[in-house]
């Protein structure tokens, strides 16, 4: 009896979960309005004021080392010099250096 108690319990319990079903409720939605129109633009406004200046950039970098340069024309033959004096009865002698000894 205790078994079938228990067994009754659960095949009611059972039903009756089967049994629930939800409602559905269906909410009526309002009706729309329609939105207002706006009018005419008014006239416009002052000018706005003056913006402020902005800051200094910042300082490019230094440039490229330029190529160099080509070599110039060779410059023009300088004018002959003048005949010199003739010499005197001064004789000039030379006199070659002694030799000196062979190092060993």
């Amino acid at each position: 009896m205790n078994r079938s108690l228990i067994l009754l319990s659960l095949f009611a319990a059972t039903t009756l979960a089967a049994c629930n079903k939800p409602v559905v409720v269906a909410v009526p939605v309002p009706a729309e309005t329609p939105a207002p129109v706006a009018g005419p633009p008014g006239p416009a406004g002052p000018s706005g004021g003056t913006g402020a200046t902005g800051a200094t950039g910042s300082t490019g970098d230094t440039g490229s080392t330029g190529a160099t340069g080509y070599t110039g024309a060779t410059g023009a033959t300088g004018n002959t010099g003048d005949t010199g004096k003739t010499g005197g009865s001064t004789t000039v002698i030379v006199v070659p250096p002694a030799a000196s000894a062979p190092s060993n």
